[in-house]
């Protein structure tokens, strides 16, 4: 019986895609050589993340929720939905503006994170996020978010341009590579 011998080597640059070829497990037998790739989870597509947040549409608005059934705040609704994905996020505004890497606004994408000042008159600090729905280039920016407003308040969708969002804008973060 001839035996299995393994070996393991990094894959070359040329091959790497995005993370998700980490490895390339090497089989020879009788001269013989089998491969096959041990693969990690890939970054999930974003309109699938999209998707996923549109669903929550009018979910009520609670403060610190965090689940479909007891509510959202804004926070509480980027964290359930990047987690069903196998993404973390705190459960805080003021954390999430440090979340990923910063991304200039004419560069948003579907899945990124916004993030804005809170609603008062002269706030500097975050103090809301959302998720952008709009495709890369579009205008308006929109995104879905847990609002808090008194006139429709929950789960909805939004824009920056022509709203109170736009002075409050503050960054947008990228969570999803």
């Amino acid at each position: 019986m001839v035996g299995l011998r393994f070996y393991w080597q990094p894959e070359p640059a040329a091959v790497r895609v995005a993370a998700t070829l980490p490895v390339v497990w090497v089989a020879q037998r009788s001269g013989a050589v089998a491969t096959s790739l041990a693969t990690s989870r890939a970054a999930p597509p974003r309109d699938s993340i999209v998707r996923f947040a549109l669903q929550q549409l009018g979910t009520p608005y609670v403060y610190a929720g965090v689940s479909p059934m007891a509510g959202f705040d804004c926070s509480g609704f980027l964290q359930y939905v990047y987690a069903h994905f196998g993404i973390d996020t705190p459960h805080s505004t003021a954390l999430l503006i440090s979340a990923g890497q910063p991304v200039a606004r004419t560069e948003a994408q579907p899945g990124d994170i916004v993030v804005f000042t809170g609603t008062a008159e002269g706030s500097t600090t975050p103090g809301h996020a959302g998720i952008v729905i709009s495709a890369l280039g579009e205008t308006p920016l929109r995104f879905v978010h847990a609002s808090s407003a008194r006139r429709e308040s929950g789960v909805k969708i939004s824009q920056v341009e022509g709203s109170g969002y736009e002075r409050r804008f503050m960054q947008v973060r990228r969570v999803i590579f």
